[in-house]
């Protein structure tokens, strides 16, 4: 008796993926690798089935774009799907883990998210980066003030409040290049605050 392909489990990556199938008793019945562009068109031949992948970069694109075929995709941490690595890791290996680990009842899964929940994650991403930017370049300033002998408080807002102030009372220790580059530099600074709050 012929057993229909039942569970895929894709091992995702920037230009190869692996694919293994399942049947509804557990047997691998396909192995396959495609290049990235022919993921999509390969999967909308098959039928409506579950789908499991790890939870990594570009997962949850992945995951919109097969639910849109009316696959059922699963995303799972891939600390759950290691200990169904079998033997030594390689990517078909992995995309085997990945099919068996899936279909456990136990397995706990990851939402899949949507673009505007990305959308606010990458926000803060970019956000935080700045943040430490600015404080970088705060705190570098300060550095290269002290060389001339100009002390300025620690903080990036009592920095702001004190520099311009600091600057043109102690004029005289600065030549004209240094004032320029200073000037230039909490310019910079003033720069974040598109994206940072003071």
């Amino acid at each position: 008796m012929k057993h229909d392909l039942n569970v895929v489990g894709i091992d995702i990556a920037k230009r190869i993926f692996h694919l293994v199938g399942l049947d509804d008793r557990g047997k691998i019945i396909l192995r396959k690798r495609l290049m990235r562009g022919e993921v999509m068109a390969f999967m909308a031949k098959l039928p409506r089935m579950t789908v499991g992948m790890e939870a990594c970069g570009g997962s949850h694109y992945w995951a919109r774009q097969l639910r849109e075929q009316g696959h059922e995709v699963k995303l799972m941490a891939p600390q759950y799907v290691k200990p169904y690595v079998k033997t030594n890791k390689n990517d078909l290996r992995d995309a085997e883990a990945i099919a068996e680990a899936v279909t456990r009842p136990s397995m706990r899964f990851v939402p899949i998210k949507e673009v505007d929940h990305q959308d606010i994650q990458v926000l803060h991403r970019v956000r935080e980066r700045l943040m430490g930017a600015r404080t970088a370049l705060v705190n570098a300033m300060r550095g290269l003030l002290a060389e001339y002998g100009i002390v300025l408080p620690q903080g990036v807002n009592a920095f702001r409040k004190a520099v311009i102030e600091k600057l043109d009372a102690e004029q005289a220790k600065l030549t004209s290049l240094s004032q320029e580059i200073f000037a230039k530099l909490f310019d910079e600074s003033l720069n974040f605050s598109r994206f940072v709050a003071p």
